[in-house]
């Protein structure tokens, strides 16, 4: 049997331990044949395969990103983009597909499963630990540890100038990393997507921590939005799967924050270092064992599929309840933190 396999969507922490826990178990327990696709869907789609190997994979499980590179590429929106596919894949004699990815990368895998007939097996990779289905994808522990530490770095800054300052983390529909790394990096505030938050309660949150004679940390999701207003968009721009690009909501609000209490404000944006260098242990232990057991869905036939992280087991679930609604803050999660605002 020969296996494909491809990494979709942003990069992340643990891509490369999921290729080799796969290509190790497959090559060495059941003599399969790998073939590496390059960018995400942009691979099969036009044909673009390296092959993958034991030599190949050696060394890869510290590193960040991914060997096989990453795009955003919807093989839906191509010109005759499944057919094409589907060609590229007989071509290469590939029977089966591993798709590493999140929301977008696993729906149209999907999709090509679920409609079209192509064997895929999925495995779920974000940062935003936003996929329902799954208690944790691998890449989120390494950014909450990311974050966590710019926190713990910005409490002295903080201090020593009497100023506020506004972290803003990625989270685009879901406050994972804002919540847990605000809370784990003793934040003031902690401002997430699912919950607008009312400007004026920040500003008082603020303004009572300085009485406190404390410089007030804010951390807030890319995606959070304030009761009256809008998301705050980078620009109008669209990328192949619909997503508006998210940027500047912790400018906006340390501009507001200081209009409005009079104190100094300052923006830190972590933005990709979220995503970049070397995977957790956490994120390296899950990432491994996600891979294995993709290879033994592959083995079984178990087609449709992703892999899943229940407790401390390995599942399989149908990829479409995967991507069928996306995994965000319980409220009443993000109330037990409440106590620390302010």
């Amino acid at each position: 049997m020969r296996v494909g396999v491809l990494t979709g969507g942003g990069d992340c922490p643990g891509l490369n331990a999921v290729i080799r826990g796969v290509v190790r178990k497959g090559v060495q327990e059941y003599a399969y044949e790998f073939t590496g696709y390059r960018d995400g869907w942009r691979g099969p789609l036009e044909g673009d395969a390296v092959t993958l190997d034991i030599p190949a994979v050696r060394g890869i499980l510290p590193r960040g990103g991914t060997i096989l590179g990453s795009s955003r590429t919807n093989p839906l929106k191509a010109e005759d983009g499944i057919r094409r596919i589907k060609d590229n894949l007989a071509k290469a004699e590939v029977d089966a597909l591993i798709a590493i990815g999140g929301e977008d990368t696993l729906g149209v895998a999907a999709r090509l499963h679920d409609e079209y007939g192509v064997p895929c097996v999925g495995v779920p990779k974000t940062i935003d630990n936003d996929l329902s289905a799954t208690d944790y994808t691998f890449g989120f522990d390494t950014a909450v540890g990311i974050a966590t530490e710019a926190i713990d770095r910005l409490h002295t800054t903080a201090e020593s100038h009497r100023r506020v300052l506004v972290v803003e983390v990625m989270g685009r529909h879901a406050g994972w990393i804002a919540l847990h790394s605000g809370l784990a990096g003793g934040a003031n505030v902690i401002l997430i997507p699912e919950q607008r938050f009312d400007i004026d309660q920040v500003c008082a949150w603020v303004t009572s921590r300085f009485r406190a004679t404390y410089a007030p940390i804010v951390v807030v999701a890319e995606g959070a939005m304030p009761k009256d207003g809008d998301a705050v968009l980078k620009d109008g721009s669209l990328d192949s799967f619909g997503h508006v690009r998210l940027s500047g909501v912790g400018e906006w609000l340390a501009k507001e924050i200081e209009r409005r209490t009079g104190k100094e404000a300052r923006t830190t944006v972590l933005g990709h270092v979220q995503r970049g260098g070397t995977p957790s242990a956490f994120d390296r232990w899950l990432a491994t064992r996600f891979g294995l057991h993709a290879i033994e869905a592959v083995r079984d036939g178990d087609f449709g599929k992703m892999v899943s992280l229940k407790g401390t087991d390995i599942v399989r679930v149908p990829i479409s309840d995967a991507t069928a609604r996306l995994k965000t803050v319980d409220p009443k999660l993000y109330e037990e933190v409440g106590v620390f605002f302010g």
